[in-house]
């Protein structure tokens, strides 16, 4: 079976390449990848290579496949797995892999450390070391993009449950945010803000009764209001408010949002000192900040209220990704109706792999979904009506989107898959 993919040889060194996949063994699946959601980790990665924990030392001899929020189609099952999967099923993966097998040992990942395995591919190899521990996990919802953004959806899944609080009298940690409590989400209106919103408003268990977001750019901010409404979060019990931080004293303006109480629970998604150090100073008596926003700058760091940490029980903790139950939970809320597709800002081929992953931090907007088996340019929705005045495939995506609040939809996916030329 022959391959495309985009690999890694070296910092800033992608290739995308056509080459031979051996023969799966008994302890393998071969696998078609349908689309992979192009993650800012995979831009470090490949900015960084062997400086980064996950990429191999000996990458510019041995390649690795990038990219890890993926899903596709099972198209072979080896012997030993034909108990649990069958061909034509439709997957997702957990790429964090959590013991000492694979090309680097315990941090090995799919999308980083792997030779045939990663999302930026048209056909890859489950290895071994993610079928043993579970991390090939069946989707059977609709379509594939929701499948390809459970890793990121389990990601604020996880920090959600890694959140924690205690009982006076007792050092027994209650993990999990407040039920009922107050929540602020900071600089919380990019790609995996988005996500956090999507789950509080649509979370069944546990939920706050106050949800602040907050960002200082008013056009992003008005985005994530009309996808994710105030009503529609009052309807489930929610009172959402978006604020625009862009001003004389935001401390005094959220704590008065609070009612002077503060926040039980706060996120912070963007490595900014002064974001940390707001959140730090708006937390409630017993309040978690949950630091979720991988810096580049290994010398990031804010001030720190320790006079709260004394008196108040204040704490912070941080959380980089979820665990195989978070993508589970993920699969399962979507599967039941949570659509991630308010994270989706832009649509392309394989062939737009490398400039967009070497410039993602320039491009403005949310996720950006690479659909592996055709060509296309990585072009905005937004940019969809224009573009389809001399295109009948971008008129068509156009009008689909027009029909579902402007955003991306299992409908337009399939529209795409079925008529785009292939690679």
């Amino acid at each position: 079976m022959k391959t495309k993919a985009v690999r890694l040889y070296g910092k800033e060194d992608l290739r995308l390449e056509e080459f031979e996949l051996p023969a799966i063994t008994p302890d393998e699946i071969l696998a078609k990848v349908i689309c992979d959601s192009i993650c800012m980790s995979s831009h470090k990665s490949a900015k960084q290579a062997t400086d980064h924990k996950r990429v191999p030392n000996d990458v510019a001899e041995n390649p690795t496949i990038i990219g890890h929020e993926f899903s596709g189609e099972l198209i072979e099952i080896g012997a030993n797995w034909n108990h649990k999967f069958k061909t034509g099923q439709k997957f997702s993966i957990q790429p964090a892999l959590y013991y000492e097998a694979g090309p680097i040992g315990v941090m090995s990942a799919p999308g980083y450390s792997y030779k045939y395995i990663g999302g930026d591919a048209t056909y890859v190899i489950i290895p071994k070391d993610v079928l043993v521990q579970d991390c090939l996990l069946a989707y059977d919802g609709p379509g594939f993009y929701p499948a390809s953004l459970a890793e990121p959806l389990s990601c604020v899944i996880g920090t959600m449950h890694a959140n924690y609080h205690t009982t006076p009298g007792s050092y027994v940690h209650n993990m999990e945010i407040v039920d009922d409590g107050k929540m602020g989400i900071l600089a919380g209106v990019g790609p995996m803000g988005l996500a956090a919103i999507n789950y509080v408003i649509h979370r069944a268990d546990r939920k706050p009764k106050l949800c602040v977001v907050t960002d200082i750019d008013q056009t992003r901010l008005d985005r994530a209001a009309s996808i994710y409404t105030v009503k529609e979060a009052a309807n489930r019990g929610i009172e959402l408010i978006y604020l625009n931080t862009s001003i004389g004293n935001p401390v005094e303006e959220l704590r008065r949002i609070s009612g002077d109480t503060g926040y039980d629970d706060v996120f912070i998604f963007a490595p900014v000192p002064q974001v940390i150090e707001q959140g730090d100073a708006i937390l409630a008596f017993d309040g978690c900040l949950n630091f979720f926003a991988g810096p580049s700058d290994p010398t990031l760091s804010a001030k720190l209220n320790f006079y709260n940490v004394h008196y108040a029980y204040t704490h912070i903790v941080g959380t980089s990704g979820g665990n195989t139950d978070d993508m589970k939970e993920a699969l399962d809320v979507m599967t039941k109706g949570l659509d991630p597709a308010g994270l989706v800002t832009h649509i392309g081929g394989l062939n737009a792999v490398i400039e967009t992953t070497l410039h993602l931090p320039q491009i403005s907007g949310g996720k950006k979904l690479i659909y592996t088996h055709i060509n296309m340019p990585l072009t905005a929705i937004s940019d969809f009506a224009e573009k389809g005045k001399t295109d009948p495939l971008f008129a068509k995506l156009a009008e689909i989107c027009s029909h579902h609040q402007g955003l991306w939809s299992v409908e337009a996916e399939a529209h795409l898959l079925l008529v785009s030329s292939v690679v």
